[in-house]
């Protein structure tokens, strides 16, 4: 069987979750399956980039879909496509129907779930919106990466068969996200290793509620370094909110550093590993691969209980949950510093959990079986295929 995957984000041009999740599942599907890989943006040697073009100016959703014009007729040799994000779903789409193949889609998010993105694309996002409805209700299986996601899959897309949307769930590469004993890259950054460290790592973005944990990092414990691995912003107007905010925090309390370019693999670990607690305020998450790189590195997890975060972060196991509600931000932000102060107030506690989340990340969540169950959700669509 070969396979066309289609993804805007492949390494070494990665910046969220649905990036590092290609970038891991493809050296395992190639030990099963044969695979052609097209993405966006510079040359790679192991796959076939596209870009927008002749469409200079235009709306970033009408120039994603040019790119996935130039994937649709590239993919004429696959015997299935798999398609991630709507940035790659209407290739995947568009392929299924002018090459006869079955389409496989993975669910990272879903547009209804994030209306912030009118933000980002304007009026793109309703047409970033029918994209993804085009392309779910068409395809042949949806693969959904935790079961929450596949909740949220079915409520948005009711006109969907249950049977064609499959869980399989993240991954993590335990032997590369492991505890390491440097810390060249912290000191580097101006962070004391040897002081508690609270650490975020993520885009961002409304989805990632950075914004909530600057505004709870107020009521953190005096001693605790704030460490925010945080850029790629959506758009200049969060982009300049989050910089008053963090500039205010900075005002307030001693040991505010915010570190806006995209870290190494290897110095990322670093971050991982020193922090006292790893802090995931999101609003929507489908599952969270960065709660598994903490939880790989020994750190313990104070996390939203949002989406399928849950069905990674043990709540009193392997980190502690925060109840997110929208209508009441105060009470969430309030719940999170709470969070994070109980797990700095115990250090024994707080190594149990991260001891915990190693122990979890090595025993269920291996790319390995990733790929195993992916193959098979390609097996069953091309065996039933809608049409």
């Amino acid at each position: 069987m070969r396979i066309g995957l289609l993804t805007r984000e492949y390494p070494p041009e990665v910046y969220g979750g649905a990036g590092v999740h290609v970038g891991f599942l493809v050296p395992r599907l190639r030990e099963l399956v044969e695979v052609d890989v097209h993405c966006f943006g510079e040359p790679r040697q192991d796959a076939l980039a596209h870009n927008p073009s002749g469409l200079e100016g235009a709306n970033a959703a009408l120039r994603t879909l040019s790119a996935d014009l130039s994937i649709a007729a590239a993919t004429e040799a696959a015997d299935l496509v798999h398609s991630h994000t709507w940035y790659a779903n209407f290739a995947g789409h568009l392929s299924a129907l002018l090459h006869g193949v079955p389409h496989v889609v993975t669910a990272h998010s879903l547009e209804p779930r994030r209306p912030w993105k009118a933000e980002q694309l304007g009026g793109g996002y309703r047409v970033s919106s029918w994209v993804e409805r085009t392309a779910y209700e068409a395809a042949d299986g949806i693969i959904a990466v935790s079961d929450g996601m596949r909740a949220d899959v079915l409520d948005c897309y009711p006109a969907l068969d249950p049977a064609r949307v499959h869980v399989v769930r993240n991954g993590i590469d335990t032997e590369r996200y492991r505890p390491v004993p440097e810390t060249d890259a912290l000191r580097r950054q101006g962070v004391d290793p040897q002081r508690p460290i609270v650490l975020f790592v993520g885009r961002i973005t409304r989805q990632k509620g950075l914004g909530h944990l600057v505004a709870a990092a107020h009521g953190f414990a005096e001693d605790a370094q704030v460490v925010l691995c945080a850029g790629a912003p959506d758009t200049p107007e969060i982009a300049e909110e989050t910089r008053a905010a963090v500039e205010e925090l900075g005002r307030a309390r001693e040991g505010v550093h915010w570190v806006q370019e995209m870290l190494p693999e290897a110095e990322l670990r670093q971050f991982l590993t020193a922090a006292s607690v790893f802090v995931c305020p999101s609003v929507y998450e489908p599952l969270g691969i960065v709660n598994l790189e903490a939880m790989a590195c020994s750190t313990a997890v104070v996390a939203s209980d949002v989406g399928g975060i849950p069905e990674v972060v043990v709540d009193g196991e392997t980190g502690l949950l925060v109840h997110y509600s929208a209508e009441d931000a105060r009470a969430y932000e309030e719940g999170l510093a709470a969070a994070v102060n109980a797990v700095l107030a115990d250090p024994a506690r707080a190594a149990a959990m991260g001891a915990a989340g190693r122990a979890r990340a090595e025993r269920e969540f291996s790319w390995e079986s990733v790929a195993e169950q992916t193959v098979a959700v390609y097996r069953a669509a091309a065996e039933n295929p809608v049409r």
